[in-house]
């Protein structure tokens, strides 16, 4: 039995089990894929406050340590099921049951991805999801942003800012997003903008080099893209515990809890205006102590 289990191990679930570990609270986190989440797709982080640079892999290895050396158990497994009660059972698809006081669920979102030949292998290496990340990567250079909706505007938006030129390519035949961000963004001299585009596959030369995209319109010569087409979160194996909105988050607000005592939320999983690094920790380290607080009232 343990004070608390996390599911998902990325920069909120972490930060959850440090926080409870702190606090003398016994804590698992269970991960199904690898320790860091979305972060670890960043080659730079450079908007984390107090460190200069760093890569997103560099972060999750270091709060990996450090919650392990506080005494945290993981497990590399898929939880499928939470079974409420006064003893909180996890359930994973690999068979395995623990039980526990608390529950922080922390599953992350996935972003939604455009299904290329090679795009697992270029994100990070040519292909981003996030301008206020890795923006600056790209100063002075091209770069294309696939998307129409509000996401994609706003991404251009930034990138113009730094970028020689950024080439938008909407799929549909008109972009979604709100019109004054498209008055915004269309006014600028280094955008172009194509509506009815389809993205066909990624060009990469012989060293592996990202270099541009093919499309049904034919080929963009590019030095990076930003994907801006939407994110997924994981979150229905988890509607009998916690509320979930029409996009499928987490229902919950800054407190992080759910209709469910003893089980709370925390990152980007959770309904929520902006998904940063710095936000995901703030709801890591606001939901496990409400766990705790949880736990010493029963």
């Amino acid at each position: 039995m343990y004070d608390l289990i996390i599911v998902g191990g990325g920069p909120a679930g972490m930060t959850a089990a440090l926080y409870a570990l702190r606090n003398g609270k016994t804590a698992l986190v269970i991960e199904k894929a690898g320790f860091g989440g979305q972060i670890t797709y960043s080659p730079k982080v450079e908007n984390y406050p107090g460190t200069l640079s760093m890569s997103g892999n560099e972060f999750a290895e270091a709060l990996l340590d450090q919650i392990m050396a506080q005494g945290a158990d993981v497990e590399l497994e898929e939880v499928n099921e939470i079974v409420p009660g006064s003893t909180i059972t996890v359930k994973t698809k690999e068979g395995s049951s623990f039980e526990s006081k608390a529950v922080v669920l922390a599953t992350g979102v996935k972003h939604r991805m455009l299904g290329l030949a090679g795009e697992d292998l270029a994100v990070g290496n040519g292909i981003s999801f996030c301008a206020v990340c890795d923006g600056d990567f790209y100063k002075n250079q091209t770069v294309v942003v696939a998307g129409g909706g509000n996401s994609a505007l706003q991404e251009a938006i930034l990138l113009s800012a730094k970028c020689a030129k950024v080439i938008v390519l909407q799929d549909m035949d008109h972009f979604t997003g709100e019109k004054k961000l498209q008055e915004i963004l269309f006014a600028k001299d280094n955008v172009e903008s194509h509506t009815s585009v389809k993205i066909t596959g990624l060009i990469v030369n012989d060293s592996g080099v990202f270099k541009g995209v093919e499309t049904s319109a034919g080929k963009f010569e590019c030095d990076g893209m930003f994907e801006a087409i939407g994110l997924i979160p994981e979150n229905d194996n988890y509607k009998n515990v916690a509320d979930l909105n029409s996009f499928g988050y987490f229902n919950s607000g800054e407190d992080c809890k759910t209709k469910t005592p003893g089980i709370f939320v925390a990152g980007d999983a959770r309904s929520k205006s902006i998904r940063q690094i710095t936000t995901a920790i703030s709801d890591g380290a606001v939901a496990a102590m409400a766990a705790c607080n949880y736990i010493d009232g029963h």
